[in-house]
C-alpha cells in the first residue's frame, strides 16, 4: 500500500484487494504487474484512487440505506 495507513489497520487487506479489482476494471493491472505502482503515472494512480473512493462511498450509502450504522 501507500505510506498512508488506514484508520482501521484490519482493513488494509480489503483495501489492497479493492485496489487490484479497480486496476483490473480499468485494464491497468498488467501495467502495474510490469512496472509496479511506484512507476505508474500520476494520472493512472489517480484513476485507481478516485474509483476506489467512488466505490467506498457507494458502499457506505448502501449500508446507510439499509439502516446500518457505519460509524462503528
Amino acid at each position: 500500500m501507500s505510506r498512508n495507513k488506514p484508520e482501521v489497520p484490519e482493513s488494509e487487506a480489503q483495501l489492497d484487494k479493492l485496489k487490484w479489482e479497480v486496476a483490473e476494471e480499468l485494464h491497468l493491472d498488467d501495467d502495474i504487474q510490469e512496472k509496479g505502482f511506484a512507476n505508474m503515472t500520476t494520472h493512472d494512480v489517480g484513476k485507481i484512487g478516485g474509483t476506489m473512493v467512488k466505490k467506498m462511498i457507494e458502499y457506505a450509502e448502501e449500508q446507510m440505506k439499509n439502516g446500518a450504522d457505519i460509524t462503528d
